[in-house]
């Protein structure tokens, strides 16, 4: 029952529609982070392409 709540990319509104927005008609993500995990293996990769953009 969970990830039901979808985000519009485009006007960033929400909805429950999995495909389009229904406002927009624009794709739509899910809005949740992604759960934390201490053993990440994708951690490096993350770290590396945020300090390539200059986020860190």
């Amino acid at each position: 029952m969970r990830w039901l709540l979808r985000k519009c990319t485009s006007c960033g509104r929400y909805t429950l529609k999995k495909d389009r927005c229904p406002y927009c008609g624009r794709e739509v993500t899910v809005p949740h982070p992604p759960r934390f995990s201490p053993h990440d293996k994708y951690l490096e990769y993350r770290y590396r392409l945020k300090k390539e953009k200059g986020l860190l």
